[in-house]
């Protein structure tokens, strides 16, 4: 997978990983527009200017977002991340 972009869904990429070849835990479910979408391949923790708080991004190949969740802290989102998909640990990127 491509190196994602400075920004993912508007916000700036503060974390990314590539989930290609992990195997999601199947402990949540990702809605989007009403329908369940398959695991991303690419994760993007990220930060808008003007709020508080992180938000980790589910992006397609194209780092476009498919998915997002908010969270209070970098660590927060990593935790999340590491829920939702094995081996991550060492797999984030700092941009």
């Amino acid at each position: 997978m491509k190196e994602a972009p400075d920004i993912v869904g508007g916000a700036k990429v503060i974390l990314y990983a590539s989930v290609e070849g992990r195997r999601a835990t199947g402990k949540t479910v990702h809605i989007h527009i009403g329908k369940t979408v398959n695991p991303t391949v690419g994760l993007a923790i990220c930060k808008y200017d003007n709020e508080e708080g992180f938000y980790l991004f589910g992006c397609d190949s194209s780092w476009e977002s498919v998915t997002d969740t908010w969270h209070e802290t970098i660590d927060d989102a990593i935790d999340q991340a590491e829920w939702e998909y094995e081996d991550l640990a060492g797999a984030w990127v700092e941009k």
